[in-house]
């Protein structure tokens, strides 16, 4: 696993402090990107929280899953969480250490009672004395928020005083990618009322070793099944949901968001706690001990550089909207809103979009990383590329054959836009994560001699190394 450290820097530790008699939380802010381009520590907000304990409460659920390893517990993790300003609203984002959880809480404009929030995106400091004081914050005590330095602050002193060094693995990089694409398949499966999400969530197991878990819809509440029966939800590591303890006895509402279950294989699922003013969203990986990098769902987009030219249209026309409309998008680009949506993909591997399952649309951020090592590390993603520039790809209708390095000869059959494969990677996963090398390499080269994609070095057919059978 490719690994790199990034370092934060921070004007001075978030804190929560009594200013005036009035208690003030001030999360400082790092280098991020604005309307303006990057900027070092932009304040995106500043005014009070409608529910105090809750949002608190809401931030350290985030926060828990940031330095959580649910997988290899014993290795330690922690990587500050992600905000972006998007105009209405404040959204709080973090992945676990093992990348196997995602977390979002999304601050409405019912709960801030305040300035406009301004738009961007950067890492927010959440340290040790921060957390156990927001621990403490009571129900009826005011609450007054501030996301970014003072501005006085940023005028009078010179250069950051607090640095964090955190390492930036590449398959958390492709987790946010592969989270949004996966969450933007999933449809609401469950949505109990408080007293039976709290039931619910408090007579989960702590462990449930690598069994993949199934749960359905049993009149008000969710009853566990041994298997994937219509309407059912994955619960792969029911203890991975352990970060909504924390808000439960303020929640309304548990609501329940999955694919549909046609196979026995585990799959993603989303828990959503709807909460005064906000909403807290755990998004888990099939398998306790797999993370979202390996997935998959992210790399027919990568493969064509249709969507690339199209994904750089479409950037320059998002606006950093906290709600992105295909239909507006299709209008204002020029192309279908079927393009429209590969291109979406295509900027969520990048992190420049992420996909909120409550509103079942995109939303604009930019994620404070070097996105663009999601692409040139992802291993089949490359391995493809270098088949077809190879020569190792030959097409015939319906299907194609790739010869491998190793002289072995594997066969993709092709059918209403799935491939199988006699590769072992295809047998063992049968298209569960994605496309393997050699199904890409086939969809890669019809492409090319189609004159889809001929950007990364494919000039025309019959110059691209690509046989006809």
């Amino acid at each position: 696993m490719t690994r790199s450290t990034q370092t934060v820097a921070y004007r001075r530790p978030s804190v929560l402090e009594s200013v005036g008699g009035a208690a003030q939380l001030g999360l400082e802010t790092s280098r991020g990107a604005t309307p303006a381009g990057p900027r070092d520590h932009p304040q995106f907000f500043s005014g009070f929280l409608t529910s105090p304990q809750v949002s608190a409460a809401g931030l350290l659920a985030v926060a828990d899953v940031a330095a959580a390893r649910y997988h290899q517990q014993r290795l330690t993790a922690s990587l500050d969480p992600v905000v972006t300003g998007s105009g209405d609203r404040l959204r709080f984002e973090s992945f676990s250490g093992c990348g196997g959880v995602y977390a979002r809480l999304d601050v409405l404009a019912e709960g801030l009672d305040g300035d406009a929030v301004r738009h961007g995106t950067t890492n927010v400091d959440v340290n040790n004395p921060l957390r156990e004081a927001l621990s403490r914050i009571g129900g009826d005590d005011p609450l007054h928020l501030r996301v970014g330095p003072e501005q006085l602050a940023v005028t009078t002193l010179d250069g950051p005083v607090v640095e964090k060094k955190v390492p930036l693995p590449d398959r958390w990089l492709r987790g946010f990618a592969e989270a949004q694409v996966i969450s933007a398949g999933f449809e609401l499966r469950a949505e109990l009322a408080a007293p039976e999400a709290v039931r619910f969530l408090r007579s989960l197991p702590r462990s449930s070793g690598r069994a993949a878990r199934w749960v359905v819809p049993a009149g008000r509440g969710l009853r566990p099944t041994s298997r994937p029966v219509p309407g059912a939800v994955c619960l792969p590591g029911p203890e991975r949901l352990a970060a909504l303890q924390r808000v439960l006895r303020h929640a309304t509402a548990l609501r329940v968001y999955g694919p549909a279950a046609v196979t026995d294989a585990a799959v993603s699922s989303a828990w959503e706690a709807v909460l005064p003013g906000m909403r807290l969203t755990l998004t888990l990986s099939p398998d306790a001990a797999r993370g979202f990098s390996g997935e998959g769902g992210v790399l027919d987009a990568l493969a064509t550089d249709r969507a690339a030219e199209d994904a750089e249209l479409i950037a320059v026309l998002l606006a950093w909207e906290p709600r992105i409309e295909l239909g507006d998008l299709a209008a204002a680009s020029g192309l279908s809103t079927e393009r429209v949506a590969a291109a979406l993909v295509r900027l969520g591997t990048s992190g420049r979009v992420g996909y909120d399952t409550a509103e079942a649309a995109y939303f604009h951020r930019e994620l404070p990383y070097d996105a663009d090592r999601v692409e040139r590390h992802n291993p089949r993603l490359k391995a493809a590329r270098a088949l077809v520039s190879a020569g190792a790809v030959t097409l015939e209708t319906g299907a194609g054959t790739v010869t491998a390095d190793d002289g072995h000869v594997h066969r993709v059959r092709e059918d209403g836009g799935t491939s199988r494969c006699t590769c072992m990677w295809w047998a063992r996963y049968r298209g569960g994560r994605g496309p393997c090398k050699h199904a890409l390499a086939v969809r890669m080269a019809r492409r090319s001699t189609a004159g889809e994609d001929l950007g990364w070095g494919l000039t025309a057919p019959g110059a691209t190394g690509v046989r006809e059978a």
